[in-house]
């Protein structure tokens, strides 16, 4: 098969096979397929009407058959011989009987429908991976580079990291980039779903497959193409499409047993009644029948399509969900932890009030503050320097930096030992703050973060800070409590009063405040354990712990960031909070779908393996049932991939 493994059994398929693209009459398995009804059909006619002799009908019967069972009769060979048992082998087993026991037409038949419906899902696979590789079809073939003040045409795949590239308002970036002259809006969509166009200026990073709307640029090159954010995207989704789901696990481990039990139970119909004077035609047939409606088909098919499907589909829209087992753990979520930095908020904030104490003035009360902060990537530390660079402060980096984790900094400047942090960390240190707590409140109030800066012994001032929340940030609550998410749980550094405010305004549910990264952990756990499975949402570099303890990890703003894909179990390119109840509603409906393919297939074996047999039904009502059956879970599979366009 082109597509992983889906009969009950062992996974020994080739992974990562170029998908076909074409239409479905050059797809082999297919063509036979519809090759092989057409002759039946044909042949059934001349026969019944009596055009051509019983003799010629057979060799029709037989070209038929083999025309029909061409792909999978070759699997089933090849399974024999490992040894295994499964579906294939099944099939053959009922094939060859049937034209054992002189039943030509309806060895022909079950060949063709059984191929039909293998070649149909195969095509149907194929096609679901070809989606998600026409991804590349979006960056151009060729690209712009200027070298030596010269514009020059190259090969795509031909670009380097360090090359410039010069993209034209209306062209399609070929690879990975950073801005490195002119000013732009771009359609990011291709890349992170979200439609409306970004504005780009210079240090600005930009992504393979967007579309330049307005001003010319010159990028230059930071991924080759084959490494770039579309290629990763294409890498990762069709890894993920290839992992199973729980339940898919839970009917290989099934069908281990089942197989070789339905062949051997077939094996006692045929031999067992013969012992005691049976009519072989009548008991070969029958336990032929029992045979094929035994065969799972349409079971093994009741996840595959809808997991590659719905994948497919969540990947063409900027986000990676990395495998089935995480797309069905999704489905199940009803508790979600978000982190409030780059989350909840814009991840930039900025210093809205300096209030000096003592002989202090704001300018000198910055000076300090930056001078600590500039060795920090913290983003609070971030805002304070670029606020003094901004008031045109001269700042002189601080020796001996050492990061506080969760409490704050300290370094040596101008020969003092200099702490900038939380008010805990001052109170550890001993520092006399009782008479500041009151304004620190009034500014937490205010839903503002107070940093603290002075020696261990004395306070020579305060800054507040705020992260202004995301615009979309409370329609997105809202939305997310009505796709089904009982409770949402903020996770932050920040000091309560501040998470408070914050999360109050959101509708937020609850706030876990002051946590250090492997309280957010623990937090996760305390969640699990009380509320039942749990998604974090983050953004998977300071969140990979709580990411990592999740039931699942969602990051958010990936794009571009290797860490942040690979340590989440979903991956959402954009910022737009949008994204995760339209993942999650994506992600439910998927579930259905597979629940409803796996309750039809479940009762259709256990009705038609009674029926055949006590003889009640004969092998072409049980051979047509199966097959229209996988016919049904193939495309009820395919409308998981239309759930994104519906779930907002």
């Amino acid at each position: 098969m082109t597509q992983p493994d889906t009969d009950i059994g062992p996974d020994d398929t080739d992974e990562h096979e170029e998908p076909y693209r074409g239409s479905w009459w050059g797809f082999p398995p297919l063509r036979n397929a519809v090759l092989s009804g057409a002759l039946l059909a044909a042949t059934f006619a001349l026969e019944r009407f009596e055009v051509i002799p019983t003799s010629a009908a057979i060799g029709l019967y037989v070209v038929a058959a083999v025309l029909g069972a061409s792909h999978w009769g070759r699997e089933a060979f090849e399974t024999i011989t490992r040894p295994r048992i499964d579906i294939d082998v099944l099939m053959l087993v009922a094939t060859v009987g049937s034209a054992a026991l002189g039943l030509w037409e309806e060895a022909a038949f079950l060949a063709f429908l059984y191929g039909g419906a293998e070649g149909l899902e195969e095509y149907t696979y194929d096609r679901t991976r070809g989606a998600i590789r026409a991804l590349l079809d979006l960056a151009p073939k060729d690209a712009t580079v200027l070298r030596n003040g010269q514009e020059t045409v190259v090969v795509a795949e031909e670009l380097t990291p360090g090359d410039v590239m010069l993209v034209r308002p209306g062209e399609s970036l070929a690879t990975d980039g950073t801005i490195r002259a002119g000013s732009t809006s771009l359609d990011e969509s291709p890349v992170t779903g979200e439609s409306v166009p970004v504005e780009k200026g210079p240090g600005d990073e930009v992504f393979a497959g967007t579309v330049n709307l307005t001003g010319a640029v010159e990028v230059t090159v930071i991924r080759a193409f084959a490494d770039n954010t579309l290629s990763q995207i294409i890498h990762l989704v069709e890894e993920a499409q290839e992992e199973k789901t729980q339940t898919q696990r839970l009917i290989d481990r099934f069908g281990t047993y089942y197989s070789p039990a339905i062949l051997g139970a077939a094996a006692l119909l045929a031999v067992v009644p013969l012992l005691f004077g049976g009519d072989p035609s009548v008991w070969i047939r029958r336990a032929v029948t029992l045979a094929v409606a035994g065969a799972p088909c349409a079971l093994v098919m009741s996840t595959p399509v809808a997991v590659a499907s719905a994948i497919g589909s969540a990947g063409k829209r900027g986000v990676l969900i990395k495998g089935g087992i995480h797309l069905e753990n999704l489905g199940r979520v009803r508790v979600l932890a978000m982190d409030k930095t780059g989350t909840l908020t814009r991840g930039r904030p900025q210093v809205t009030d300096l209030i000096p104490f003592a002989d202090t003035d704001p300018a000198e009360l910055l000076r300090v503050a930056a001078a600590v902060e500039a060795s920090s990537e913290h983003p609070l530390a971030q805002a304070i320097v670029r606020r003094a660079e901004a008031d045109g402060i001269v700042t002189r980096r601080a020796d001996g930096f050492e990061a506080l984790t969760g409490a704050g900094a300290r370094a040596r400047s101008d020969g003092d030992e200099v702490y900038v942090g939380s008010v805990t960390l001052f109170a550890d240190l001993g520092a006399d703050i009782e008479d500041k707590l009151g304004i620190v409140e009034e500014l937490r109030e205010q839903g503002k973060t107070v940093v603290l800066v002075g020696r261990p012994d004395r306070v020579v001032g305060l800054v507040a800070l705020r992260d202004e929340y995301r615009t979309e940030a409370p329609e997105a609550i809202e939305a997310l409590h009505h796709s089904g998410i009982a409770d949402i749980v903020m996770l932050t550094g920040d000091n309560p009063r501040t998470a408070a405010a914050i999360a109050h305004h959101l509708g937020i549910d609850q706030v876990r405040a002051e946590l250090k990264p492997a309280d957010k952990s623990r937090a996760i756990t305390e969640l699990q354990t009380t509320l039942g499975p749990v998604a974090m949402v983050g953004d998977g570099i300071n969140d990979a712990p709580a990411l990592a303890t999740a039931t699942v990890g969602i990051a958010m703003g990936a794009a571009g960031s290797d860490v942040a894909i690979e340590t989440a179990d979903v991956a959402l390119l954009g910022e737009d909070l949008h994204h995760l109840p339209d993942v999650l509603t994506h992600a439910r409906r998927a579930g259905r779908i597979m629940r409803q393919n796996l309750a039809l297939s479940g009762a259709i074996l256990i009705t038609l393996v009674p029926l055949a047999a006590l003889g009640i039904l004969g092998l072409a009502t049980v051979v047509a049932t199966h097959e229209i059956a996988e016919v049904f879970v193939i495309a009820n599979g395919i409308r998981a991939g239309r759930a994104a366009n519906n779930s907002r």
